[in-house]
């Protein structure tokens, strides 16, 4: 498969990206666990079919020691043992965050006081935009078909 525009070689993206990726850096100062972090990430990537992300996060979450089985439990987390009730709140806020057009209304009352139990404010809002920002690249990606299967982990940190 080869994508449909070189985005690794496009000036245009090449300051869009640098910028959404400078903005997501800051996310690695917040006292959201890493861990959740990339499960939400990993999530919406799965949802919105990025190829690209699910490869990069996948592999991220694997070297930062993240286990194989929660890893290939992340699709179904909801019938899964090995998530704890917080991780489960970010991974139902993610999916919501990320089906805005399925659901009348977005984000459901619920699902953001059941994460609000788990997480203090700065954490939410981390959670928040790292949803925002991983859709952000999933949309992307996507539209351009950008091949997935070679990201090496850290490549682009």
């Amino acid at each position: 498969m080869n994508a449909r525009l070189d985005a690794f070689s496009s000036p245009t993206i090449g300051k869009v990206f640098k910028h959404i990726v400078a903005a997501g850096k800051i996310l690695e100062d917040s006292t959201l666990p890493t861990a959740t972090q990339e499960l939400v990430r990993l999530r919406a990537s799965q949802i919105n079919g990025c190829g690209f992300c699910t490869d990069m996060h996948t592999k991220d979450a694997a070297a930062a020691g993240e286990t194989s089985v929660r890893l290939n439990l992340v699709a179904a987390w909801r019938e899964a043992t090995v998530f704890t009730e917080a991780e489960r709140a970010a991974l139902e806020l993610a999916e919501q965050g990320t089906r805005l057009a399925d659901a009348a209304g977005g984000v459901t009352d619920e699902a953001w006081a059941n994460a609000a139990k788990h997480y203090d404010e700065e954490q939410l809002a981390a959670l928040v935009c790292a949803i925002a920002l991983i859709n952000a690249f999933n949309r992307a990606n996507v539209m351009v078909q950008q091949p997935a299967g070679d990201y090496r982990p850290g490549q682009f940190g």
